[in-house]
């Protein structure tokens, strides 16, 4: 059945209104008890970079702290380091948006950043992993090493936890994924049957947080897995049955609220940014990840970014829509439990998961004509259904 094209903001708003036609108090009460859920650590930056536009970029960060039941997956347990980075830039004029996928294990210089009393966390004076900027300084010196990597002003933050990301799950009551292939992940003990299904908060988590037993145990392949169950998230909130379920919907912002650590000062400042791109489908939302090679020597089982992402990082600082050179690798926030459809001229790449080389003009208003979107053969090493 086709999904109703609403926007996330409708599907809220909607919900929101037949709680208050049953009863004002209750949408107050609930509206503070949201805020409550948020937390606001200090976050100092430095030297940070002028926004050029007046566009919005976000950046979500994950943690995998491990501290909640069924997280303990790998052997970075207690590490605190940060396990999913996604740069969420939503134009200026609220006709496209995008997220880039930075993979944990990217190769990086880390810079110096700062922790909540001032104080300097000296720059590393060898290549480490991106994670590691969020062990030694939280979502400051995340949003630090972004900012004096990519010359990319950061507007907002968001941390979330795993915990919080399956109660979610089960707000909407289940998720639709597909998994091409069984997986059977013996380190973490995460086994998932082959096939297209709706699952609970606690398999989605296994989802996106398996790591052996699919995709040679390549991180960045794990990266993908979690933009298709994001697109999965959105595609559920925006059905007609969910639109039926009021309570549905403020269980799962209460779920996505519940201690958030944000700079957002409070849910009224997130729905105004959500009111604003009320125009943008679902389907006009893509998800890409950094153009990167596994041909590096820099740190032990790391990715590095190709030359490439010097093309990407211009396009969000002058709010410009991906090109077709970007697209070629993306993955909707609509239409299927993979992420959208798969490319059909499977456009060459020039890494495993680098981005094809085209033209780099884009339509004016939105996204770039072309591209195709996440070919079958990345798709299968990604362990995402075609």
């Amino acid at each position: 059945m086709e999904r109703p094209r609403r926007t996330v903001l409708s599907v809220i708003a909607a919900s929101l209104l037949g709680l208050a036609l049953l009863t004002g108090v209750g949408v107050v009460l609930v509206y503070n008890d949201w805020n409550g859920n948020l937390e606001h650590p200090d976050v100092i930056g430095k030297n940070r970079p002028v926004q050029k536009t007046k566009a919005l970029n976000i950046l979500v960060m994950g943690t995998d702290t491990r501290d909640c039941a069924g997280c303990k997956i790998d052997s970075e347990a207690g590490g605190g380091l940060s396990d999913t980075t996604i740069l969420f830039h939503l134009s200026a004029d609220r006709t496209f948006a995008y997220g880039i996928s930075i993979p944990r294990d990217t190769a990086v210089l880390r810079p110096t950043c700062y922790r909540a009393d001032g104080s300097e966390i000296p720059a590393a004076t060898t290549y480490e992993k991106w994670n590691q900027a969020y062990q030694v300084g939280g979502p400051g010196c995340t949003r630090q090493q972004l900012e004096q990597l990519t010359g990319i002003h950061v507007d907002k933050f968001v941390v979330v936890d795993f915990s919080q990301f399956k109660d979610m799950v089960n707000a909407l009551d289940g998720v639709e994924i597909c998994v091409p292939r069984e997986i059977n992940d013996t380190t973490g003990n995460i086994h998932l049957a082959a096939g297209t299904r709706e699952v609970d908060g606690a398999e989605a988590l296994d989802y996106a947080r398996v790591r052996y037993g699919v995709s040679e145990g390549i991180d960045p392949y794990r990266t993908r897995r979690q933009q298709a169950l994001i697109g999965a998230m959105i595609d559920k909130a925006l059905s007609g049955g969910m639109l039926a379920r009021p309570d549905r919907i403020v269980s799962f912002i209460d779920a996505a609220t519940t201690q958030l650590q944000t700079d957002f000062k409070s849910v009224a400042q997130m729905a105004k940014v959500a009111t604003s791109a009320k125009s943008i489908d679902p389907d006009d939302i893509k998800f890409i990840t950094t153009p990167w090679t596994l041909d590096t020597d820099k740190v032990s089982g790391g990715v590095e970014w190709l030359p490439s992402v010097k093309r990407l990082w211009p396009l969000v600082i002058d709010d410009k829509p991906l090109t077709r050179e970007f697209l070629a690798g993306s993955l909707s926030a609509g239409g299927s439990p993979s992420g959208g459809a798969a490319s059909s001229s499977g456009t060459p790449s020039e890494t495993p998961s680098g981005s094809a080389t085209a033209s780099p003009s884009g339509k004016p208003g939105g996204q770039a004509t072309g591209g195709g979107g996440l070919s079958a053969e990345e798709r299968d090493k990604a362990g995402l259904c075609s």
